[in-house]
């Protein structure tokens, strides 16, 4: 069985974008402006109801920093009719699993159910948008809440500031993509409830959201039900969004950080780059991968292999308004940083300059499809993929349209977008240090 199991797996990995199957789905708009989508898959008696609210870390206001993240925990302590504290009791008392995030561009939640759960799910989602409970207690339960989580996230664990603090922190001068999701602690600590109730009645509204089912459900029985329970709640008013607009980087900056919870050296080289709903994106992903990825990948050959570097760093981070690509490593012992500074150098110009070969690009192009396949392979994967192809891209389609737009990149492509983003000009070097 288990032999079986993995050939399936391979077999499915493997495929190529034109055996990718079409995602169906149905979505709709309720009179309030929440956006519905559904897509039916009755293989088994399980399903997917997530909302997707287009309020992320980048929407809060100077000295308000933190919010967005803090509603995630906050939407769990309970409604007028959950009694606090019972959430999660509720959903596992009922076979299911749920769980949240937030990024600097939306919040996500979702739960899983038996299938014939599908009313109890749509009408916690309802409570939660509807009637959660903001008062001090739940705010100071949080509170305290988000803190360990900054410790085990930021404050005390190795390396992590590079994932969710100092890259953004000195790439962006003015955008509030310089700010990390998880905001900063004396801003919630000084913030007041009120502050916590404008927050939920300018971002929580159906108009600022999408709903997504999916999984094992009758179409006509499950838009009774969302009719039912959300269309009574009120629609908000239009959101007016503030952007700062970031200054174009004219020359090579290079900022060093201190941490005393590291003991080696890291050298990272930081890009602003296009906009995550921009094709360009997508390339620069194959570059991560060309770059990064696979024993075969041409920084693995020449920092890893060669022991100048114990662990590669090569992201490209999609956003919704200017995304960030981020190359590097940590160093070994008897590395420096003028030794990875020339290697990064060299493999950057090396793309700029020279075709990427046909075996690199049937790799990337077969990682990616496989990737997609595979996220797209069970209802949680496949909810938050509508969902964000509607909310951050503008196109639910996209779905179904993205493994076509990885197939149609070429080598050329690769070049002329390393050589449109990836140079000194946009270039942010972080040196992050051990501090003594």
């Amino acid at each position: 069985m288990k032999k079986t199991i993995f050939l399936l797996v391979l077999f499915l990995a493997l495929l190529p974008a034109s055996y990718a199957q079409k995602m169906d789905y149905d979505e709709f708009d309720l009179n309030n402006g929440l956006h519905v989508i559904l897509h039916q898959d009755n293989t088994a008696p399980v399903v997917t109801v997530s909302m997707m609210y287009h309020v992320g870390a980048k929407d809060e206001e100077e000295g308000k920093t933190g919010m967005a993240h803090f509603f995630e925990h906050l939407l769990f302590t309970g409604t007028k009719n959950i009694p606090r504290g019972t959430w999660n009791n509720l959903v596992s008392s009922r076979g299911g699993s749920g769980n949240a995030d937030t990024t600097w561009d939306r919040t996500y939640y979702f739960q899983t159910f038996p299938s014939n759960q599908l009313a109890l799910a749509l009408w916690m989602e309802a409570e939660r948008l509807k009637h959660p409970v903001i008062d001090q207690k739940a705010v100071a339960t949080q509170n305290e809440v988000v803190k360990e989580e900054k410790k085990q996230r930021l404050d005390n664990a190795p390396y992590g500031k590079i994932l969710y603090g100092i890259t953004n922190e000195h790439v962006f001068d003015v955008h509030n993509y310089k700010r990390p999701p998880i905001g900063y602690i004396e801003d919630l600590d000084a913030a007041s409830l009120e502050d916590f109730e404008a927050f939920k009645e300018k971002w929580y509204m159906p108009n600022n959201a999408v709903l997504t089912v999916a999984g094992d459900i009758n179409k006509k029985e499950a838009k009774k039900l969302i009719e039912k329970y959300f269309a009574s709640i009120p629609g908000g008013k239009k959101i007016e969004r503030v952007s700062k607009k970031e200054p174009v980087q004219n020359a090579i900056k290079r900022v060093k950080e201190y941490d005393a919870n590291i003991q080696l050296p890291a050298l990272l080289f930081n890009y602003k780059t296009a906009p995550m709903n921009h094709r360009d994106a997508i390339i620069l992903d194959m570059i991560s991968v060309v770059l990064g990825e696979g024993k075969s990948a041409r920084l693995q050959k020449r920092l890893v292999d060669t022991n100048k570097v114990i662990e590669l760093i090569t992201f490209n981070r999609p956003l919704e308004e200017q995304s960030v690509f981020t190359l590097g490593g940590i160093l070994a012992n008897n590395t420096s940083l003028d030794e990875v500074d020339k290697i990064l150098n060299e493999e950057v110009v090396l793309l700029q300059t020279t075709l990427v070969s046909d075996d690199e690009l049937e790799k990337v192009k077969n990682k990616f499809q496989s990737q997609i396949i595979s996220e797209n392979s069970d209802l949680e994967g496949i909810a938050e993929n509508l969902a964000a192809s509607y909310l951050l891209y503008d196109n639910t389609n996209r779905i179904n349209e993205i493994l076509s737009i990885v197939n149609s990149v070429t080598k050329k492509d690769i070049k002329a977008i390393a050589k449109k983003y990836l140079t000194n000009n946009n270039n942010v070097v972080i040196e992050y240090l051990p501090k003594k």
